[in-house]
């Protein structure tokens, strides 16, 4: 399959938001990325439910939501019917996992599972193959802008390798410090789906530099 690119939303302006979600719709960009972050799992806070539906409302295209916080399993009713499409929870934050990709599925949306940097993929053989996805944290979770982490790459290979030898149908994803650079090296080991924020939205052009990372 060609990569697919999700410009995150968190990095887009809060006062112009429907302006950035039309260019997203108009864009050659395949998915929105919607950040969840709860100020306990990582140490920052970003949008609500509210947001998520007002975004749905406009948006022509899938909605990835990340959930970068603790008990997710208590709100996935709640994403599902707020218009999520993709639900990836941490594998640092969900005890249960088997049990909260169920749960995801149970309401019809796909499901992923993120991995922080430090976590190896191979917490990932006894899921792989109940999963859509696998995340792969290239910065550490929490805000945007980060420095990308070069180990990324090996792990996207390593999620590449447990994906084929397992036979499952999941797809990889990475998450930070995405740019033409990072993102092509990102999509030669292995990677499905890059999701790029500070570098489009702060670019002159975020169409241009979403048909950039798209062409790549």
């Amino acid at each position: 399959m060609k990569h697919l690119i999700a410009p995150s939303v968190l990095s887009c302006d809060f006062a112009n938001m429907q302006r950035d979600i039309e260019m997203i719709n108009e864009s050659n960009a395949d998915w929105f990325h919607i950040d969840v972050m709860d100020g306990v799992f990582v140490p920052n806070i970003s949008f609500g439910f509210p947001i998520l539906k007002a975004i749905k409302k406009h948006a022509k295209k899938t909605i990835d939501v990340h959930l970068m916080i603790v008990n997710p399993d208590q709100y996935i009713e709640e994403f599902a019917n707020s218009g999520a499409d993709i639900i990836t929870v941490h594998y640092e934050a969900c005890p249960h996992l088997h049990r909260t990709i169920q749960l995801i599925h149970s309401f019809g949306m796909k499901a992923g599972v993120a991995l922080n940097p430090h976590t190896d993929v191979s917490v990932l053989n006894s899921i792989i193959s109940d999963i859509d996805m696998v995340l792969i944290m290239s910065v550490n979770p929490g805000f945007g802008g980060q420095k990308f982490i070069e180990n990324a790459i090996k792990k996207v290979a390593d999620a590449k390798q447990l994906i084929e030898k397992s036979g499952s149908k999941a797809i990889i994803e990475v998450d930070g410090g995405v740019n033409l650079d990072t993102g092509s090296r990102l999509v030669e080991a292995g990677a499905q789906v890059l999701v790029a924020g500070s570098f489009v939205f702060n670019s002159e052009k975020p169409s241009d530099t979403i048909t950039a990372l798209k062409n790549m």
